[in-house]
């Protein structure tokens, strides 16, 4: 008991001490693989309607039955701790061990697979915004964080995909156009106290943030940008399935277990920035853990390392390319950067990946290691099927936290001049 309270105290000085700084995720070591949020058993972008159900699950290679805890924290819109105390924004307590776990069932590698449910029998959120959960060690020590949004439905969001205005871009970028409406809520001073966030297929690295509205139309507020809100379109994702792991498919071109692990070589993948486009079904950057022969995919998928291989003659032998997608969370780290191999002259990567289908693209970094999305390495096309997604924050005047009074959804396949 006397640790209990010693580590919540922790907690809290470690809170405070950032106050006034942005917050970012905590990258997990090596051993923590596959850290997802998920409903009905299916991976979902991290935005959740205040109240409703959703899990946060992951897999610990070890397979030792760690003691996991973690703690549940509030933050602004810009990703600064809140001001709200933890009995404002959750009911009940955190500071609790992960007690729903498996233990990996008939695989190569083994592993324990852990569920946290929202809400549980010890806590419920209770306001919306911004929330990052922190997993914990049986020593204390901070495993990883994940970040998730939380929301009411005050507002209508209705969105639109356009093409670019400006002639330049107009085959290379999507504008988003939207506006907010609501019969709840008479907006005060709305350019101050309102905020949106524009995310492109759930991804946190190229969101558009602290967009204010261009204009209002009584208590309708109107967001109808020409540069302000546009993205690179990108181009489909790339794809494999091994959910029967021991064969090879029209995605993989031969299997092997070398290693001790099951091996699934891609076929070499080759830049498409300079091709035309083509059009071909993707899931927008996620996956889906499978195995074809399970009845619980959950502990009896098996993890493969998976060998990427990609061709771009026009890119130089020392540019940072990744291989990243909902699956690792696209990370930019060194267990995802690719290696140029100067015998072949391609480059070359090896991820351990659960099994089962998997969306994944390349991202491209500049010289100052920033994503370089205008030199994507398969294009920018406006054709490209992309899901856009609108976070509302609104802070009444004399509130002391960014409420997520609703979000809006859209999708570029009914793309408009």
């Amino acid at each position: 008991m006397i640790k209990r309270v010693f580590f919540f105290f922790v907690t809290l000085f470690f809170t405070n001490s950032v106050i006034g700084q942005a917050i970012s995720e905590t990258v997990p070591p090596f051993n923590i693989k596959t850290v997802t949020f998920t409903q009905n058993t299916n991976n979902v972008t991290p935005v959740f309607r205040l109240g409703e159900q959703f899990q946060l699950s992951f897999d610990d290679l070890f397979g030792t039955e760690e003691d996991y805890t973690y703690i549940i924290s509030h933050y602004n819109y810009n990703w600064t701790p809140s001001e709200l105390s933890r009995n404002e924004y959750l009911n009940g307590t955190d500071n609790q061990r992960i007690q729903d776990y498996e233990n990996s069932f008939n695989t190569l590698q083994i592993y324990s697979h852990y569920r946290l449910n929202f809400p549980n029998n010890y806590n419920q959120i209770t306001k919306s915004g911004n929330y990052l959960v922190s997993v914990f060690n049986s020593a204390k020590e901070l495993v990883f964080t994940k970040k998730f949004i939380v929301y009411e439905e005050l507002v209508d969001v209705p969105m639109q995909v356009k093409r670019a205005r400006n002639v330049a871009d107009n085959k290379y970028k999507h504008n988003i156009e939207f506006s907010i409406t609501s019969k709840e809520i008479l907006f005060q001073n709305p350019v101050q106290n309102i905020k949106v966030i524009l995310f492109q297929n759930a991804k946190w690295e190229n969101a558009i943030v602290n967009v204010k509205p261009q204009y209002t139309i009584g208590n309708d507020l109107i967001f109808r940008y020409d540069t302000e809100t546009q993205f690179f379109a990108g181009n489909e994702y790339l794809y494999f399935d091994n959910k029967e792991i021991r064969a090879a498919s029209n995605s993989i071109a031969k299997i092997d277990s070398n290693s001790g692990l099951y091996n699934s070589h891609l076929y070499t993948d080759s830049s498409r920035k300079n091709k035309s486009y083509t059009f071909f079904p993707d899931v927008n950057g996620n996956f889906k853990i499978r195995n074809l022969m399970a009845q619980n995919n959950d502990v009896e998928a098996d993890y493969a390392w998976v060998y990427f291989t990609l061709f771009a003659t026009e890119t130089n032998a020392k540019t940072s390319i990744y291989v990243t997608g909902m699956f690792n969370n696209y990370i930019l780290s060194a267990e995802n950067k690719m290696d140029y191999n100067a015998e072949r002259g391609v480059f070359e990567k090896a991820i351990l990946i659960k099994q089962g289908f998997t969306n994944y693209n390349y991202t491209l970094l500049d010289s100052k290691e920033n994503i370089n999305n205008k030199e994507a390495i398969d294009g920018n096309f406006y054709e490209t099927e992309n899901q856009y997604t609108a976070i509302v924050y609104y802070r009444q005047n004399g509130e002391r936290y960014d409420r997520v009074i609703g979000k809006g959804d859209a999708n570029s396949i009914n793309i408009r001049n």
